[in-house]
């Protein structure tokens, strides 16, 4: 499964699940020479502007990838730097209810991608959930992709690592769709 692959499925789900929705694919970010790409950066309003900047790993960046540490600076420069770049801005709001940006680290439904983060699940457990960017209220999710073939149908989901469940509990595999890609992913994954 290639990041490509991975995209469509995203860009799918949000424009079936939200009216008023912006889409940007590679949309590159420079602050004062932090440069970096968000894989998919989507804005939708309800009514108030509401921001998703996504960060998408498959099979091809885990294995070019020099370790996880990598993956989360990558990650984490995202989150830093997107919105101090001129082009990009999210101002607090009273009118929103909920966070104004969420920031996610999304990981195909892979044997790979599984094999990596269970290797390295203590760092990717370790992302705290809540943050806040650019005084605004936002959520980091780490997680694997669920349900990508039901994304055109606007039902696209994520199976979280960094939240309350961790990824060896009873609870993260019972969580798992029945039949899906991340089931089959761990059934087969050396674990």
């Amino acid at each position: 499964m290639r990041e490509d692959e991975l995209a469509t499925r995203v860009v799918e789900h949000f424009r079936t699940a939200f009216d008023d929705v912006e889409i940007h694919l590679e949309e590159p970010y420079d602050h004062y020479g932090n440069r970096g790409v968000a894989d998919v950066y989507v804005r939708v309003r309800t009514p108030e502007p509401v921001d998703y900047l996504i960060e998408l790993k498959a099979d091809a960046a885990i294995r070019h990838a020099t370790g996880a540490n990598e993956i989360l600076r990558q990650y984490r420069r995202m989150e830093r730097y997107f919105y101090k770049d001129d082009e990009h801005d999210i101002r607090p709001k009273l009118a929103r209810d909920g966070p104004g940006v969420h920031v996610f680290l999304l990981f195909a439904p892979t044997v790979r991608c599984v094999e990596h983060v269970h290797e390295h699940r203590a760092l990717y457990e370790s992302v705290a959930p809540e943050a806040v960017v650019e005084d605004v209220l936002a959520t980091r999710k780490v997680a694997f992709l669920t349900n990508l073939d039901r994304a055109a149908d606007g039902e696209l989901g994520f199976l979280s690592v960094n939240g309350e469940v961790p990824f060896e509990s009873a609870a993260f595999r019972e969580a798992i769709p029945p039949g899906s890609r991340l089931a089959e992913a761990m059934d087969d994954a050396t674990i």
